[in-house]
């Protein structure tokens, strides 16, 4: 007979107190991890009297101990408790069909189906899931400095963390085989759960973990029956599931778990209450150590990771590759075209040929979560295009984040932070966003965060709170806003960013528009305008004029503050002033500032001309300046006697001279094309040519082309002048911008400000008087 009873060993019980006491716990809390009513047979154990067996060996286990080292004269024929009453292999075997034949349509329907934000109809998950890839280094563990990470690129920060800076990947299924007992991390919306339900359906079907039997379950479900029950335990709550597939035999559920035959998923262990979260978490713990033959995976929100599960390999899901996007986009619209699979493919095709758009790339760097590219299809379904104004999709956006997203699934979090309302969420949100884009920093130490936190509650209050309690609240209400909502995310230990940059942009934006009173809002105004030169303020600028209910004051203050840059040197209001005579010396249909634009590109940089931003289109006048400005730039290089160089300069000329209007420069440019040497001649005339007549030729070409078209004038600028000109122009790029963001400008505003691009400051001070 199997003694029913153990007891330890005067050794063994030397050996289990060293233990207990390194980990500092009380009699009472190892009762609890073992899951017992009472602390009586913990004072057994440790008093050598006998123990139950299964709470001998479960006491062990928590005190990570050998029990056989542990016991008194272990029985030899004692086995390991699940290697009790194993069935021949052909009697498992046929159990495992058994058993997901009755399940199968239990998983199916749990698992089989998705319910999408704003979609009034249920999505098989085969029709719209993407395999996803997987992370084994979770970023945010790293020990990193602010300066390892503050001069990434925009394009690379939305990634950091997320496996697009030198962190390999691997397919998700090929994770879940590697690791026995796996935690997979995400932030909101990555597509934990559905990765989870993928598992089980693929189970399910016999394509994936064949030999073992998916269950899957929700831990807030759990939780909820198990606080009802009083009674924390995953084999009385499976047996329960089994019991709604006709499955009552409480040995089945034995058997399988005894003989490693189950892939138990376990979804949402951040969404469990914290009065609640020790209790499941020790009994998945006990339930894992004590079944270790099976294959289990959790799914967590990274921010939750202090959540730790013991002998669990955590991984993070990674972000969207180009490819899956595309994937995804494809099944999308596919799944959800009114019409045919043919008009969902020919849409999703457009999606992506707009997504790639350089006007859309803030769009690109948030759609690699499956969250914000369901709503970017779904909002380029019903709009066949993407928003005008970004910060309608920003604001869907957060408003999922902040509430509406645990509100789809029924989750209710602890409320942590002081019950703050939306607005005031979002009011703090903004301050620390505005606080931390003022000084440059992407990054920010957790300590800074927190103060700013702390100073918030502080104003909000208006009550003196201890510096110790008032610490805790702020220390909370970070990890609440980074785990609830996932809009601050720690990418280091101790280091936090926003989750995308595009919400600190946004939330920075959006704390200028929302100023409290008049001085306020224009000192908030003048200090957004003293960033007009900086590009990282650019997006600023965008958000906050279409934000505004009236962009009047923002774009005149811009214009006034970009003229001043260039207002204080004369030769580069000499320049602007050349500029402006040569525009209006060009009978065209298009506006004065595009013609100015041209030439100002023309004259320092004249490959780029034609394609100048600010100059949409050429006529006739502004298409020959360009060719004669490339004539000259032709001519201008040393051939070293290469009469190919020769020759190319004549062709060109000779191309010039069929769209020469004015008969004086026509008649000039034929006579200096009369006077190139013919190609029929000898290589030493041409060679004397060259040496005796080429300068002089090139020097009368730009003589005629200056006299004739005011172009190519020889504008020397220094170091320092080119950098103001670059600013110069990028500033009146975004200034245009902005007025064609779709924000709320009066049209004589827009009129004026359009009209007086470019426009050197004499000129300005002219049309004031007129």
């Amino acid at each position: 007979m199997v003694k029913r009873s153990l007891q330890a060993s005067l050794t063994g019980i030397e050996q289990a107190r060293r233990v207990f006491a390194l980990k500092g716990w009380t009699q009472d809390n190892l009762a609890a991890e073992v899951n017992l009513k009472t602390r009586q047979p913990v004072w057994r154990f440790f008093s050598g009297r006998p123990v139950e067996r299964h709470t001998f060996i479960e006491i062990c286990l928590v005190l990570e101990l050998n029990w056989r080292d542990i016991a008194t004269n272990p029985p030899a024929e004692f086995m390991e408790l699940e290697e009790y009453s194993r069935p021949p292999v052909l009697d498992i075997e046929n159990l495992v069909e058994k058993v997901r034949s009755q399940r199968f349509d239990k998983i199916q329907d749990q698992c089989g189906i998705l319910q999408l934000l704003d979609i009034n109809r249920p999505v098989a998950i085969d029709d719209i899931y993407i395999d996803v890839n997987i992370l084994e280094e979770i970023v945010s563990q790293q020990w990193l400095e602010i300066p390892d990470i503050q001069s990434l690129e925009r394009e690379e920060f939305d990634r950091f963390g997320l496996g697009e800076v030198s962190v390999e990947q691997i397919a998700g299924m090929r994770a879940v085989e590697k690791y026995s007992k796996l935690r997979v991390l995400g932030r909101p919306g990555v597509g934990k759960t559905t990765f989870l339900q993928h598992l089980a359906i693929q189970c399910n079907k016999g394509v994936f973990k064949a030999n073992q039997v998916p269950i899957f379950i929700t831990l807030r479900n759990f939780a909820e029956v198990s606080k009802l029950t009083n009674e924390f335990s995953l084999l009385n709550y499976i047996h329960q599931e089994f019991l709604t597939s006709g499955i009552s035999d409480h040995s089945v559920i034995e058997t399988l778990l005894s003989a490693g035959r189950v892939l138990l998923l376990l979804d949402g262990m951040d969404e469990i209450l914290n009065q609640q979260s020790n209790a499941v978490l020790g009994e998945i713990r006990r339930f894992s150590e004590k079944y270790h033959k099976n294959q289990f995976v959790a799914a967590c929100r990274t921010a939750s990771q202090k959540l730790r599960l013991r002998g669990f390999t955590d991984v993070e899901i990674a972000p969207f590759t180009l490819e899956q996007i595309r994937a995804f986009a494809e099944k999308w619209f596919v799944t959800f075209s009114k019409t045919n699979i043919q008009d969902g493919q020919a849409q999703s095709v457009q999606f992506l040929q707009k997504l790639d758009l350089d006007e859309n790339w803030q769009f690109r760097q948030l759609v690699v979560t499956p969250l914000f590219l369901h709503l970017a299809c779904w909002v380029f379904h019903r709009q066949e295009k993407f928003p005008t104004k970004r910060t309608d999709f920003y604001k869907q956006g957060l408003d999922l984040l902040l509430g509406k997203w645990d509100e789809a699934r029924g989750i209710e979090r602890d409320d942590v932070y002081r019950g703050f309302l939306l607005p005031q969420k979002l009011k703090l949100l903004s301050q620390i966003a505005a606080a931390t884009f003022e000084k440059g920093q992407y990054f920010f130490e957790q300590r800074m965060v927190e103060q700013y936190i702390s100073d918030y509650i502080q104003n909000l209050t208006n009550v003196p709170m201890d510096a110790e309690e008032l610490e805790i609240e702020s220390e909370a209400a970070l990890r609440a806003i980074e785990a609830q909502h996932g809009l601050l995310a720690e990418r280091a230990r101790g280091i936090f960013s926003f989750s995308y940059l595009a919400f600190q942009e946004y939330f920075t934006a959006r704390k200028i528009v929302a100023s409290y009173n008049l001085d306020a809002f224009e000192q908030a105004l003048e200090g957004l305008v003293s960033h007009i030169t900086d590009p990282h303020w650019h997006e600023i600028f965008l958000l906050t004029a279409t934000m505004l209910r009236s962009a009047d004051s923002l774009v005149q203050l811009m214009k006034q503050q970009i003229d001043a840059l260039v207002s204080q040197d004369p030769y580069l209001q000499e320049f602007l002033t050349w500029a402006s005579q040569k525009s209006r010396s060009i009978p065209n249909k298009s506006k004065d500032a595009t013609t100015r634009a041209f030439y100002l590109a023309l004259s320092r940089t004249p490959h780029i001309a034609p394609h100048f931003a600010l100059a949409s289109s050429l006529d006739q006048g502004m298409f020959l300046d360009a060719a004669l400005d490339d004539l000259l730039l032709e001519c201008a290089i040393d051939g070293s006697q290469d009469f190919a160089h020769i020759h190319a300069c004549g062709d060109a000329l000779s191309n010039i001279l069929g769209i020469v209007l004015d008969m004086g420069l026509h008649k000039s440019l034929e006579q200096l094309s009369d006077q190139l040497p013919n190609s029929r001649q000898s290589q030493e005339r041409l060679r004397l040519w060259w040496q005796t007549n080429y300068s002089a030729w090139t020097e009368q070409l730009k003589k005629t082309v200056i006299n004739y078209r005011n172009i190519n004038h020889l504008w020397q600028f220094s170091p320092e002048q080119e950098q103001v000109l670059q600013r110069y122009y990028d500033a009146n790029q975004l200034l245009l911008d902005c007025l064609r963001s779709n924000c709320e400008v009066t049209p004589a505003i827009r009129e004026e400000i359009e009209a007086t691009l470019l426009l050197p400051i004499k000129e300005l001070e002219e049309r004031e008087w007129q």
